[in-house]
């Protein structure tokens, strides 16, 4: 579809990027995506924010895939949303029967009306059906917008613990009985911290964690009366041209203040046994999750076990490759390969099942991707975590994190572990 496309440069780029998401809240569709200026390799785009549904679809997970097929095929044009985790009842013979107190739809996607793509300090404007002034008018707009410098005081989070210390030693047990069986050689495990009857702010929420962790993936969805605020420092996966890049994490260590301290935890994260051990059995999935589309042979790891540093952990990631031929639907790709291995474990159909029977809360858009299509079918997803769902209308709030549990795990380190993850979450949600 025909956009209207202008460019502009932007002398004080982060001051934009505030005001322009702050813009966009007056719109019922928002995404917004944020790579915070993290260097990587695999990256078009410093932002993204995509604004006011023209045209979307909302559904449950049946025949969810082919529906988004269906609409990608119909639009040809940009569409920005999210891929829940229980999409997986779609792609198997599964189902998601575990409590849900967010209430997502399974998958959504719109079109939006208005599209900025941010790089350096490079603005390109595309509207869609947009007289000739609406741009200015919008920039004007923009320009005008002042960022609160006080935050306003808000009432206390009270956040719950879904499953207790002493249930999740006896359900990672459980999970141990089923690595000694050989049901399973892996399975995150995940549990959910909540708040019911509460309010927040999700921008000044979005904002205070993003200020905190500043990852390469970080994304701002709103739809309606739900949002996501993620910080998330994982690639799910990305297509452009023939190229498909999957960047799994497995593998975390906390940070330092002390920097001599700081440098060992690094490095015993990147000698671990256990640690690699986890990495390199969701690289195998990963590797066998893309030759299903992939052309015969082109399955490369760029990159195995690399410790990368952010503001909260030290996290070990490796880069799995391939290509595809161009024939190939960009929607195969990622139902061919859904749900991601480092959510899921291995052999996965066998995780899913075990993960479905231990965990307390249905994932929904927790575990599952946030990102876009382009009009031409490349994509670029990220990984739900280290992430804030907030449902407005129910007033209720919700993070949850998990660890990978396999034959050398400790029950009481993969809480420890759960804890340093959600440390960033709960940190922001209790300063409200």
């Amino acid at each position: 579809m025909l956009r209207t496309s202008q460019t502009f440069n932007i002398d004080f780029i982060d001051e934009f990027k505030n005001k322009i998401l702050l813009w966009g809240q007056q719109y019922d569709d928002v995404v917004w995506l944020d790579s915070n200026s993290y260097e990587q390799e695999y990256s078009n785009f410093d932002a993204i924010l995509a604004v006011d549904a023209f045209t979307g679809i909302q559904t449950d997970y049946y025949q969810a895939f082919e529906k988004l097929k269906e609409y990608q095929i119909h639009t040809q044009d940009w569409i920005f949303g999210y891929l829940t985790y229980d999409l997986k009842n779609a792609v198997e013979h599964l189902n998601s029967a575990n409590f849900d107190g967010l209430a997502f739809p399974d998958l959504y996607f719109f079109q939006p009306k208005k599209l900025f793509l941010v790089k350096g300090d490079t603005v390109e404007v595309l509207y869609l059906k947009c007289v000739e002034a609406e741009v200015a008018q919008d920039l004007k707009a923009i320009e005008q917008i002042t960022t609160p410098n006080n935050s306003p005081s808000k009432d206390d989070v009270r956040i719950k613990l879904r499953i207790h210390k002493d249930e999740y030693f006896e359900k990672v047990t459980q999970m141990l009985d089923h690595i000694r069986r050989g049901d399973v050689y892996e399975a995150n495990f995940c549990q959910e911290f909540y708040a019911e009857d509460t309010q927040i702010d999700p921008l000044e929420t979005y904002n205070k964690l993003n200020k905190i962790s500043k990852p390469p993936f970080a994304s701002f969805i709103k739809l309606h009366d739900k949002y996501a605020l993620s910080a998330s420092p994982e690639r799910y996966l990305k297509k452009k041209g023939q190229k498909v890049i999957s960047q799994p994490i497995k593998g975390t260590a906390k940070r330092s203040v002390d920097l001599e301290e700081d440098r060992l935890l690094k490095s015993a994260l990147l000698n671990d046994s256990k640690e690699r051990s986890e990495n390199i059995m969701i690289v195998d999935l990963v590797r066998n999750d893309l030759s299903k589309t992939a052309i015969k042979g082109s399955v490369a790891v760029e990159e195995l076990c690399k410790v990368y540093t952010f503001n909260q952990v030290h996290q070990m990631i490796s880069t799995v490759t391939a290509d595809v031929d161009p024939a190939i639907h960009p929607v195969d790709i990622i139902e061919s390969t859904f749900p991601m291995g480092s959510m899921t474990g291995a052999p996965k159909i066998s995780a899913m099942q075990i993960i479905e029977a231990l965990e307390e809360t249905k994932r929904g858009v927790y575990s599952g991707a946030i990102g876009y299509f382009t009009p031409h079918g490349d994509f670029d997803f990220n990984v739900v975590i280290r992430s804030i769902l907030y449902n407005a209308s129910r007033q209720y709030v919700s993070y949850s994190v998990g660890s990978a549990i396999t034959a050398k795990s400790d029950p009481l380190k993969e809480y420890e572990e759960c804890l340093v993850k959600a440390k960033a979450m709960r940190t922001v949600l209790e300063n409200s």
